[in-house]
């Protein structure tokens, strides 16, 4: 296949390419797609119904049907197969939590010249003091992607003989409740900021894990992490630190394991000069905007802090995640 090659049109289709973007999170931000996954509307019954100006809705309608999310027939809208799957808040597979995610963070995409220029985040860390809207949309959207994924990595990670996993920053538990699903031995505990125990109880009892699942509250930095656990699971942790703080985390990691516990860290890894995939390097960018310290990593700078914390045969494991992510296993000797 021939490298891609840029020209005028390409260049510019890039500059503008946020307003199929906005478009999409005003279509989620106004679930016009969960009504219309039910039965076709007229922008004028669709806006008489959700009391909005028939005009503008028309227009973003139109504008929906031309991303080929609703279909339209004569003057009659209606969501399309796939976005009844995704974007309709009845569906089992919905994806809006994770777009309004993307959505609260535009603004500070918006101010990336301000954030490079004096090396400082631009807003607030969304996990640590979202506003209620964005810690909803934050953890149910890594709700979102883990549901997408964990089925997927679980089948491909051996936990066969161990006995208790943590799930460090864990968010609502979803990793450690696939993971306990295809280990029948298996008890988790997931160790996260207190604001999150609210969602993190309802998914476990959505999935009926609160006798094999138990959450407890916690600094992953400064407070004493679980005891007793012999797998520990990092998803997506180490990148909101800098260095010396992953190497903190870690440490406090590989020491509340048991000996011989095995670490497995899933991030979005880059490859070893920092330029690919394309994913991981914007990632970098959004943690540039919204903590001080935070980044992507390189597969050998991943490899590197595993072996500063003292574990052994590091390896990468193979399995085919989209984004860049990837994942590392590690054991305590």
């Amino acid at each position: 296949m021939d490298a891609f090659k840029w020209n005028p049109a390409e260049l510019l289709k890039l500059s503008g390419s946020y307003w199929s973007t906005c478009a999409l999170h005003a279509g989620v931000k106004l679930d016009l797609f969960t009504p219309l996954a039910s039965q076709p509307r007229t922008a004028a019954e669709l806006a008489s119904e959700l009391g909005f100006a028939e005009r503008g809705l028309a227009m973003l309608l139109d504008a929906l049907a031309a991303l080929e999310l609703l279909s339209k027939q004569g003057e009659r809208y209606a969501a399309t197969p796939f976005a009844a799957d995704f974007l309709n808040r009845a569906a089992p597979g919905y994806l809006g939590h994770i777009i309004m995610h993307h959505h609260h963070l535009v603004e500070s995409w918006s101010r990336l010249d301000e954030a490079v220029r004096e090396d400082t985040p631009v807003r607030r860390r969304v996990s640590h003091e979202p506003t209620p809207m964005e810690r909803e949309s934050f953890l149910l959207g890594m709700f979102n992607l883990a549901m997408l994924m964990a089925p997927k990595i679980v089948t491909q990670v051996d936990l066969s003989g161990r006995r208790k996993l943590l799930d460090l920053g864990g968010g609502p538990g979803t990793y450690a409740i696939h993971f306990c699903q295809q280990n029948p031995q298996l008890q988790g505990v997931i160790f996260d900021l207190p604001t999150t125990r609210p969602f993190a109880e309802q998914t476990l009892a959505r999935f009926a894990m609160t006798e094999r699942i138990r959450f407890e509250a916690g600094d992953f930095l400064t407070d004493p992490l679980p005891q007793g656990c012999d797998v520990a699971w990092l998803s997506h942790v180490l990148h909101g630190e800098g260095p010396s703080g992953c190497a903190q985390l870690l440490a406090n990691t590989v020491a509340a394991l048991e000996p011989g516990g095995l670490l497995l860290v899933q991030e979005f890894i880059l490859d070893a000069d920092r330029t690919a995939p394309l994913f991981p390097a914007l990632f970098s960018l959004n943690m540039l905007l919204g903590t001080s310290q935070g980044q992507a990593y390189s597969e050998p700078e991943l490899d590197g802090l595993l072996r500063q914390a003292g574990l052994v045969g590091i390896e990468r494991l193979v399995v085919n995640l989209p984004n860049g992510a990837g994942i590392m296993l590690a054991r305590k000797a």
